[in-house]
């Protein structure tokens, strides 16, 4: 399942957002934070991708045998 960027950036902005009404970001502390989030929710959702790939043709390989 692909995840387009404009999806990663909407979930970051959600969470940075809920970060932010709950005190636990400063404005003054928004971009780091928000590049540290996109990165993490960027790199789960490569992993996810690479997994589905490998289990997509692992599986494929066990019905041709």
């Amino acid at each position: 399942m692909a995840v387009s960027e404009d999806t990663i950036l909407k979930i970051t902005k959600e969470i940075v957002v809920k970060f932010i009404e709950m005190g636990r970001i400063s404005p003054a502390s928004f971009p780091d934070s928000f590049q540290t989030i996109y990165s993490s929710i960027k790199n789960t959702v490569e992993r996810a991708n690479l997994l589905s790939v490998i289990t997509d043709e692992s599986e494929k390989s066990d019905k041709s045998e």
